[in-house]
């Protein structure tokens, strides 16, 4: 397992482990430590401008063993679990891939380089995997017109039982209790092409206080909004966008999570990597000796649900990030009719 950063990260948004990944985490024996690190926040609420509470507090609760984790909890006990006969090469990146028919040579941008039966790219988004072996990313990487950014607030939340969100048209603002220590999400509409400066975490908090400075915001837990973001050390950043290939393997080469196919503005996106990679692991099980025709099996099984949701974007975009004021209207009018 290669990573580049030099240590299991902090950042990032709670996430969901919920249907067939609630299974997988049972079968792996940690659905326990799962539900000890759970969020235990019951459900969304949404905010209007004038701070009245809008809509059923209960929408999204977790379902059965279904549970909400702090992504970097869920990292933490992933890696725990395989630690056991797995290697860990922390600050470390993958800088070359040839492939043959019996394996594939890797360099590393440190390590000394070696053999291994077949690769396996699990890095995301900007997957450095998926260009070496499949292309450049603006190939198979289509922004959406979406950004995301996230950030510890190191304060409880006033309210320590509800997931906020605050919105005005084309933003929202979410407040997330997480376990005591609340943390901020930003969704926002802007240019589906983005400049250089997404990628530079000055740039990125510029991106964050151009498009919130507009408006005040009455969020008890954000008296001071842009002192906040350029001051957060842990400022997570991206754009939210679509990924498509023709094929998620090439020879002994195989992508895997939002590397293969994203998009997710739900928290579900580390479910389906966790379905994937059970999904990739039951193939390689049943042909150990053909790993080429496992991948080719693991595709055609995952791809149909990844397509699904895929599907969703623009049904999760409207209902989170309402583009104008009719469409926020709207969605506060539907949210206000639903049973709570």
């Amino acid at each position: 397992m290669v990573e580049r950063a030099r240590g299991l990260r902090s950042s990032g948004s709670p996430v969901d482990v919920h249907g067939k990944a609630t299974a997988i985490a049972r079968q792996m024996g940690i659905l326990p430590r799962l539900k000890e690190a759970a969020t235990h926040a019951p459900g969304l609420t949404f905010v209007a401008p004038s701070g009245r509470r809008i809509g059923p507090s209960r929408l999204g609760r977790p379902r059965g063993d279904d549970v909400e984790i702090p992504r970097a909890d869920l990292a933490s006990i992933l890696c725990d679990a395989a630690r056991e006969g797995t290697e860990f090469l922390f600050g470390d990146s993958v800088a070359a891939l040839q492939a043959d028919d019996a394996g594939v040579d890797v360099s590393f941008e440190h390590a000394a380089p070696r053999r291994f039966d077949l690769v396996v790219g699990a890095d995301g988004l900007h997957s450095t995997v998926r260009a070496l072996a499949f292309g450049p990313e603006d190939t198979f990487v289509r922004p959406l017109g979406l950004y995301i950014a996230t950030l510890s607030l190191g304060r409880p939340a006033a309210d320590p039982g509800t997931v906020l969100m605050y919105n005005r048209p084309g933003l929202s603002l979410t407040i997330h209790p997480v376990r005591g220590t609340a943390g901020a999400g930003f969704i926002f509409r802007g240019p589906r092409h983005p400049g250089a400066e997404y990628r530079d975490p000055h740039g990125q908090r510029e991106l964050v206080l151009a498009a919130y400075t507009r408006y005040d915001w009455a969020v008890p837990e954000l008296p001071d909004l842009r002192g906040q973001v350029e001051g957060a050390e842990d400022l997570y950043f991206d754009t939210v966008s679509q990924v498509r290939l023709p094929a998620w393997s090439k020879g002994r080469v195989a992508l895997l999570g939002d590397a293969a196919s994203c998009v997710s503005l739900f928290g579900d996106g580390s479910s389906m990597a966790m379905i994937g990679a059970a999904t990739l692991a039951a193939a390689l099980a049943e042909t150990p000796g053909d790993p080429v025709a496992a991948l080719r099996r693991y595709e055609s099984r995952h791809r149909r649900l990844s397509a699904s949701r895929q599907r969703g974007y623009r049904l999760g975009a409207g209902l989170l990030v309402p583009a104008t004021r009719s469409g926020l209207t709207t969605r506060n009018l539907i949210a206000r009719l639903l049973p709570r």
